[in-house]
């Protein structure tokens, strides 16, 4: 069987996320990159989107689950998403996502997690 991988490199966005005071009052950017891997079980036709998972798709789930609360835990942010993906878009097999928060801390680039999980 084929197997293809859509990848997202630093989607950047704008999200509730945090359990201290300033990060309860207002949003802040995260960075989003993540693996997506699929089972590919039929041919591409090059003038027809529905022959293919639709990456505009997979990125507004990630868009929307990232937007749509207030999350405290980046750990539980990241859990949301794979959920999200592997239950949206049967054809997923595994995800794994990285998120990093950029402004978390003035002496680093960023600080997040990666979790990767997988169909049963």
């Amino acid at each position: 069987m084929t197997t293809r991988r859509i990848f997202f490199t630093r989607l950047a966005l704008d999200a509730r996320i945090g359990i201290l005071e300033h990060e309860l009052r207002a949003t802040q950017p995260l960075h989003i990159d993540a693996d997506i891997d699929m089972h590919v079980d039929q041919q591409v036709n090059d003038h027809d989107i529905r022959s293919v998972l639709d990456y505009r798709k997979l990125r507004e789930a990630i868009i929307e689950e990232c937007t749509r609360a207030h999350v405290h835990l980046v750990e539980t942010l990241g859990d949301m998403v794979i959920q999200r993906l592997l239950n949206d878009f049967p054809e997923v097999f595994r995800v794994r996502l990285r998120i990093g928060k950029p402004l978390a801390f003035s002496d680093c680039a960023a600080v997040g997690i990666e979790v990767e999980a997988s169909r049963q």
